[in-house]
């Protein structure tokens, strides 16, 4: 049974052929081969520099973040707080990818260590859990700035946002760990080739010679689990903003208060609206070659990262107004 397409978000690589890569004789290897792209190998070095420069937007970005509401005191908040840990969030994901690929594309360094496979691979799974729960984390904030706006002090205290985050932490963390268990106890013995420039769950299981089902099985119930009830959650609480919203005796009420939800509306629909347009690609894009599979999934993963700082720095006040004040003062 084969998993989701959402699981390219964590990692995951869509079905392709054994036959595309070479096959030889061994069991259960000390190494694994990335390819990068396969079918582009020509051109590496060139599609390194647009994902170099994602990487550095998205360190720049979720840097200025976090040195952002760190230093100014009215961004002290469980909003502002959430929005740290999905900075964190999205640097260990980026980070986990991104120096291995270039090494990949500029320095043809395909080998990786098994062990070092397995790490990157719970780190992928592990942080892109974590970031849904985050965005349901920041949902219920807004449901209850809006919903409950006299309250929001006293429900949201700094303990309770401490032990939604690490709730939030132990779900992505446990749900996560028995991934790179699963990959280690298949034995491999066709091929040690991955054909993509990150290790990836069912990429690797693909590889193993033996009933998987129980990989696959597992990756259904953590997709399930994790984007069923997440969006469920997330979509509850919208609809109960939306009721409080135009329950609002005036539009420009209405307006400014829905305001408020904008920036995290696009980073939600930065992060699960591609879920979508894979899931159709994945049914109906047979025919679409392996390489255009994977340098779509690649630039997918690596969008969020760098989207989310711009996002929440061109549509937040309070940040945009901080930054404005630091680089006049600095230019003064």
């Amino acid at each position: 049974m084969q998993e989701t397409p959402f699981c390219l978000r964590v990692g995951n690589l869509l079905p392709y052929s054994m036959s595309e890569s070479n096959t030889t004789d061994f069991t259960n290897p000390s190494t694994f081969i990335l390819l990068g792209i396969p079918g582009l190998e020509m051109v590496h070095v060139w599609i390194a520099f647009p994902f170099c420069t994602m990487y550095l937007t998205a360190i720049l970005g979720n840097f200025t973040i976090l040195f952002t509401v760190k230093t100014e005191r009215s961004l002290h908040g469980p909003m502002y707080y959430f929005l740290c840990m999905l900075a964190v969030t999205d640097l260990v994901i980026s980070t986990s990818i991104v120096p291995k690929m270039l090494s990949i594309f500029w320095f043809n360094s395909r080998e990786i260590d098994f062990s070092a496979c397995l790490t990157q691979l719970y780190f992928i799974h592990c942080f892109s859990v974590m970031e849904s729960g985050i965005f349901v984390a920041m949902a219920f904030d807004r449901y209850v700035a809006i919903c409950y706006p006299l309250r929001h002090s006293t429900i949201l205290t700094n303990s309770m946002v401490a032990n939604i985050g690490l709730a939030v932490m132990l779900r992505s963390g446990l749900l996560a760990l028995p991934f790179p268990f699963l990959v280690r106890q298949w034995p491999y013995c066709r091929t040690n080739i991955v054909p993509q420039p990150y290790c990836a769950h069912i990429a690797v299981v693909k590889l193993a010679c033996t009933d998987t089902s129980v990989s696959s099985y597992y990756g259904l119930f953590v997709v399930f689990c994790v984007i069923g009830l997440d969006v469920i959650f997330i979509a509850l609480s919208y609809t109960q903003i939306l009721r409080a919203i135009f329950s609002l005796p005036t539009k420009d009420a209405r307006v400014k208060t829905f305001g408020t939800c904008i920036s995290h509306l696009c980073a939600i629909l930065s992060f699960y609206i591609p879920n979508l347009f894979f899931s159709l690609m994945y049914r109906f894009g047979l025919n679409v070659p392996l390489h255009f599979h994977v340098l779509i999934a690649n630039v997918y993963l690596l969008m969020p990262p760098m989207l989310n700082p711009i996002i929440y720095g061109v549509r937040t006040k309070q940040i945009r107004d901080r930054l404005l004040r630091l680089f006049t003062y600095k230019g003064t």
